[in-house]
């Protein structure tokens, strides 16, 4: 089920139209480096049904999905479940989700606590939605620790798992049969490319040590551990490309995990890691407010929404970030989009974000559920995600994953 044929499309379509975005560098996505055969679909709209035809579309055929290649022999009862009820990222998801059941003809059941941070809450409803004996469930797993003893707990029962946006790396082996996510690591490293092609010249000619700080939302979720060590390690090596020295400091767990950490007492360029209590807006907002009082800072960077919106508010008093490193401004990069994040960015004062497919995200985890009800085999799915910035925000491949 890896839609080659759209898979071609997509490079086909970005090779034409993301050479245009920050700095002089050609864009990227974070299926680039992976082979051909593991390359994402691009993500298409679906198209509406009435209402009742989902009811009704229980016999065998009766449903198609949106790409065509999924087809549902019954109506099937699924559980999708995401981070956060609260984030425009995740509702977009959950939209996908319910778009895809709809046209599939099958049920889908979406739940998700208020708060990435609530994690005993969407463990609970994980429980909740096993006990239930549904025919499949799809999670993003906002502590792939916290949830292992569900997963166990569903293969027991023979309910299939498929993991979304975060997998759950060492869970009970069989009890997950796909992932379906973004390549975060290679998108941090997007992000990142994409910072240093605006910060070069200024770290070039800087007589004394520069910061680059960095908003992490947690250490626990994989998809943002990886994203900012995407971030980190190609800022290191990017940075050592051009003859200078880097050093990481702050969170222990991003020092500990990074490819090299360096030497703080040596470090040409300084990368600062904070990581917020809560994953909220107003905490990171106050992580943020530290880095940018740093008289040496030259850029920051959000691993995810409410980083990046973070970022955002706590510049609201200060007025430091914006485009232009020549006249001392701070480059602020982010991850994913939102109405903050997409206005800032048309306003001069973000410089551009990744942006991953969440309504993908949600459609993608509804078919490989359905094909396993089906008693089809699956395997993981790489999503897309692109680089965006005022330039190319509009683009037909990159304004439909913009959540506004």
């Amino acid at each position: 089920m890896k839609r080659k044929m759209l898979a071609m499309l997509l490079t086909g379509m970005m090779a034409a139209s993301l050479l245009a975005g920050c700095g002089n560098t050609a864009q990227e996505t974070a299926s680039e480096t992976a082979p051909e055969e593991e390359a994402a679909a691009e993500e298409t709209e679906t198209q509406e049904e009435p209402a009742g035809e989902a009811e009704e579309a229980t016999a065998e055929g009766a449903g198609k999905s949106a790409y065509g290649d999924v087809t549902a022999k019954e109506n099937y009862n699924l559980y999708v479940i995401v981070k956060s009820m609260s984030s425009d990222f995740w509702r977009a998801a959950a939209d996908g989700a319910e778009d895809e059941a709809q046209a599939l003809g099958v049920t889908v059941t979406v739940i998700g606590p208020s708060s990435n941070t609530d994690i005993a809450d969407q463990v609970q409803m994980l429980n909740n939605a096993v006990n239930s004996k549904p025919d499949g469930i799809g999670i993003a797993a906002s502590d792939k620790e916290a949830v292992m003893d569900s997963l166990q707990a569903a293969k027991d029962m023979g309910i299939p798992v498929i993991c979304f946006n975060s997998g759950v790396p060492n869970a009970p082996e069989g009890s997950v049969y796909a992932t379906a996510s973004t390549n975060n690591y290679n998108a941090g490293g997007i992000a990142a490319e994409n910072m240093y092609a605006a910060l070069k010249d200024t770290i070039a000619s800087a007589d004394a040590p520069v910061r680059i700080g960095v908003v992490n939302q947690d250490v626990t979720s994989e998809s943002v551990i990886d994203r900012g060590l995407g971030f980190i390690d190609k800022m290191m090596e990017l940075v050592k490309a051009d003859g200078k020295s880097a050093a990481v400091i702050g969170s222990d767990k991003y020092v500990a995990d990074a490819a090299e950490s360096g030497d703080e007492s040596t470090a040409d360029v300084i990368i600062e890691v904070k990581v917020p209590a809560q994953a909220t807006s107003e905490l990171c907002a106050i992580e943020a407010g530290v880095l940018l009082n740093e008289q040496d800072l030259i850029g920051i960077m959000g691993t995810n929404q409410e980083t990046a919106e973070g970022i955002i508010t706590a510049d609201d008093l200060l007025g430091k970030i914006g485009t232009d490193p020549a006249a001392g401004e701070i480059i602020a990069c982010g991850f994913d989009s939102g109405a903050t994040i997409i206005g800032a960015i048309e306003g001069g004062r973000m410089y551009g974000a990744v942006t991953q497919s969440p309504r993908y995200q949600g459609q993608i985890t509804v078919d490989l559920l359905t094909m396993i009800a089906n008693g089809e085999e699956v395997q993981d799915e790489e999503t897309p995600a692109f680089w965006y910035n005022k330039e190319n925000m509009n683009d037909p491949e990159i304004a439909p994953n913009l959540i506004k």
